[in-house]
């Protein structure tokens, strides 16, 4: 499997939360606006400080492709990468993996959980939302 490098300084906190099943982001401290993934300046108004928001782990399904031709063998097609943009904060979008083939909608609610992937590796990943 193909994992991230958690250690980072910018993400490294985003990776830490996801250790412990918390959904988080980097939001600019003078605006507000959201940025995933962090940059050390905001992309909106250009200020250097930003902080970790929780949130709720709900969204919007904003974009999606299935993949019907394997690629890698840890990644068995076929499979959907799903774009969500957060309800908490709309300028943030997190991508995720759903197995199989999924009816999926722009727009739906969706909501995450998190896939242990090795021992110290853990990711968001997003489902439809249950009724």
């Amino acid at each position: 499997m193909i994992l991230p490098f958690t250690e980072d300084r910018d993400t490294g906190p985003f990776f830490a939360a996801a250790r412990e099943n918390r959904l988080v982001y980097a939001a600019c401290e003078h605006c507000g606006r959201g940025s995933h993934p962090p940059a050390p300046f905001c992309s909106h108004c250009r200020e250097p400080r930003s902080a970790w928001q929780e949130a709720s782990g709900k969204g919007r399904l904003y974009s999606f492709t299935t993949v019907t031709h394997q690629i890698h063998p840890d990644y068995p097609a076929p499979y959907v990468l799903v774009v969500v943009t957060l309800d908490d904060n709309q300028d943030v979008r997190l991508i995720g993996r759903i197995d199989g083939d999924a009816a999926l909608e722009i727009g739906q609610p969706m909501e995450v959980w998190f896939e242990q992937v090795a021992d110290d590796v853990t990711l968001p990943q997003w489902r439809p939302a249950s009724a």
